[in-house]
């Protein structure tokens, strides 16, 4: 009789694939807006299955089985962990910063230059040092997306109610229809024109709520040499992200 009522499977939270013989973790995750199976890498978290509010686990196991090589091509090219350390290097505005530890307890991250060198003084024991540096670069990108905003809401006959610095693992920024603007603060890693570029892309939301050609044109308008920041992106963007991680 139990044969005719076996329960279905529990979908894991996590679940192990074999990549050149090492143990991969994969997170395990039902999206209700999902309309298929998916499996992505996000740009510094690890693999991330994602099932459809009705998917089975055999099914998820056996297209994760097929995504096989996929996986292990995009794991290879991975860009590794950046994270803050004293004597390492972070892009500043897309200028390469060594950040040194100054030693002093108090004060603020500061700009110098040594032998030719950009660095980043950066105070506070070692242990709290890249949590001070991540809030200065948080400050700093707030600034300049403030300000870049302000700029495109201005020539777009719009306005922008809060920018606030989010650290999302896949996404550059996000706007609401009231005229919220959620920012990657990483990046006032990358070069000015492409943080302009993100800027104009979600200020242009706010005329546009969508990615229509209507929108692409909307983000032309007020930076007509957006393609540049778009292709900077798309090809650095996975580096960018990993660092601070």
């Amino acid at each position: 009789m139990n044969l005719f009522f076996r329960t279905k499977p529990k979908i894991p939270p996590s679940t192990v694939i074999s990549i050149d013989g090492e143990a991969v973790s994969v997170t395990v995750r039902v999206n209700a807006r999902a309309r298929s199976y998916r499996l992505s890498l996000p740009h510094n978290g690890g693999p991330v299955l994602t099932l459809p509010p009705h998917g089975k686990w055999a099914e998820a196991e056996a297209f994760l089985a097929r995504q096989h090589n996929w996986l292990a091509a995009r794991i290879k090219r991975a860009p590794q962990a950046a994270s803050f350390t004293d004597g390492g290097v972070v892009p500043l505005r897309g200028v390469d910063h060594r950040i040194i530890g100054t030693g002093k307890l108090r004060g603020r991250v500061e700009l110098a230059e040594d032998d030719g060198e950009m660095v980043l003084l950066v105070p506070g024991d070692l242990a709290h040092q890249a949590r001070r540096l991540t809030d200065w670069l948080k400050d700093e990108a707030h600034a300049d997306l403030s300000e870049r905003s302000a700029y495109h809401a201005a020539r777009l006959g719009v306005s922008v109610k809060t920018i606030k610095m989010r650290s999302q693992a896949s996404r550059w920024g996000s706007c609401s229809s009231s005229g919220n603007i959620n920012y990657n603060w990483r990046l006032v890693l990358a070069p000015p024109f492409v943080l302009d570029y993100v800027a104009a892309h979600e200020v242009a939301h706010l005329v546009e709520m969508n990615h229509s050609a209507a929108f692409w044109a909307t983000v032309e308008r007020t930076l007509p040499d957006m393609a540049r920041g778009r292709a900077w992106l798309k090809a650095h963007g996975r580096q960018l992200m990993a660092h601070g991680s």
